[in-house]
């Protein structure tokens, strides 16, 4: 295997309180690698981003709709400014979404749990965004705002 499709340890993250901020003031959440089968992961984690109140957007271009919510092909097709890009997709896809996120200035990139890339991290923090790897957002979430 290549570096960038190893899946690496976090050199690190934001502590819960900057987590917990992070959570607060997002409103929109781009689900990346949105599946529409409700016994996937990411299915769970965007109908209870939904249920908690966020916007969420689908980026999966094999859909037009999950959730009742449209979704994009990618992170670029999105209309409206998104606060964090929540990546369900494999680690090699990481450095090109990170990108993406970067482009479209997005606020934060959060990698779900078991996905890390260091150096697309380190791009993106190198960029202005906040950067959480390997952490379900949704545990952090009940974890932090209950």
């Amino acid at each position: 295997m290549t570096d960038n499709v190893t899946c690496e340890f976090p050199d690190s993250n934001p502590l819960d309180d900057e987590v917990r901020t992070l959570l607060e003031s997002a409103k929109t959440i781009a689900v990346v690698g949105l599946s529409g089968k409700p016994d996937r992961d990411s299915y769970k984690v965007a109908d209870y981003l939904l249920q908690h109140g966020y916007t969420v957007i689908p980026v999966n271009p094999g859909l037009d709709e999950v959730l009742g919510q449209k979704s994009y092909p990618d992170l670029r097709s999105i209309p409206q400014p998104v606060d964090i890009v929540d990546i369900f997709r494999k680690v090699e896809f990481i450095p090109g979404l990170v990108d993406e996120a970067i482009d479209t200035g997005a606020n934060a990139v959060w990698m779900q749990l078991g996905l890390a890339s260091n150096a697309a991290a380190q791009k993106a923090r190198d960029a202005g965004l906040k950067v959480v790897q390997s952490k379900c957002i949704k545990v952090e979430h009940k974890k932090l705002m209950a």
